[in-house]
This record gives C-alpha cells, structure tokens and sequence, in this order.
C-alpha cells in the first residue's frame, strides 16, 4: 500500500485565459475552499477518471490530449467560456493539507465565447486584468510569474 501511495498524486489543470483586449482572466476562490481560501487565481481543477475512461481511445491502449480536454471542461464548468488554441506553460508540485501531493500542469488558452458566469461554490469573483493591474490583487503565489510568461509568448507570436 506505502508503495502505492507513493505513486499516487492528485492532477490538476489549470488555464490562463487571454482574451481579444490582451487581458488575463483571474477568479477569487470560494472562502470554503480548503487550499488557498480568498485568494486569486487562475480557473482550473483535477484530472478525473471520467475524462477519458468514458470516451473511445485515440489509439489501441491510449488516450491523447487529457490536459487539454480537462481544461475545456474545466473552463467551461467553472467560467462558462469556450476556450481555443491551448498551449502549455508549465508545472509544479505540491502536498495538500491531507497529506496527498498534486501536480499541477498549467496551460495557457484564447478565449474563443461566452461571458463569464462562476460556478460559485468555488470561485465567487473574477476580473480581466492587464499584466500591471494583475499586481494589485491577493494571488497564489507564482500566478503572476505564470501570467508573464504567457503574456510574453504572446507578444512573440505578434
């Protein structure tokens, strides 16, 4: 079982959302949450079984995609957008107040519709900021760092 527990990790997904205007989506998580309660971040949530086991492979053992198809439903779930051309940014670990550790994978992704609407049992507030007005709000720490380095892949691609 230790050894098993040791292989064992939450995965989860998080997307940086950059819209027509150059602004970046950031939302307030729930006070109820259990990490980072009030605190400001980037829409996103856990890899669950459902994601691929319920849909045909893309090959005779394997699933493709799973991050990015996470994200859509993530971002979809969460913020009521459709999301287009995703890319990846980076990654990162940590343990959880239980004890379990997590992976995180952060995308970033263009917003292709819809308006926002939150699903607020865990996100209660959101803005579309600029790199410089993203500094006036209570982040995670290391979503700014995230946000610029997207913000600076898109400003290569123009």
């Amino acid at each position: 079982m230790e050894e098993m527990q040791n292989k064992t990790h939450y995965i989860a997904v998080t997307g940086i959302i950059r819209n027509s205007d150059g602004k970046y989506l950031i939302c307030k998580r729930s006070p109820n949450e259990k990490n980072f309660p009030n605190k400001w971040c980037v829409p996103g949530g856990k890899v669950e079984i459902k994601d691929f086991i319920e849909t045909p492979k893309d090959t005779s053992y394997h699933w493709l995609n799973i991050f990015e198809r996470v994200l859509i439903r993530e971002i979809k779930e969460e913020t009521n957008l459709e999301i287009q051309n995703i890319g990846y940014v980076s990654n990162l670990a940590f343990i959880r107040p239980n004890g379990f550790s997590t992976i995180i994978i952060s995308l970033f992704a263009e917003h292709k519709s819809g308006e926002v609407k939150l699903d607020e049992d865990e996100l209660i507030e959101h803005a579309w900021v600029t790199l410089e007005e993203i500094k006036n709000y209570d982040l995670i720490e290391n979503i700014f760092e995230q946000i610029e380095k997207v913000h600076k892949i898109f400003n290569n691609k123009n």
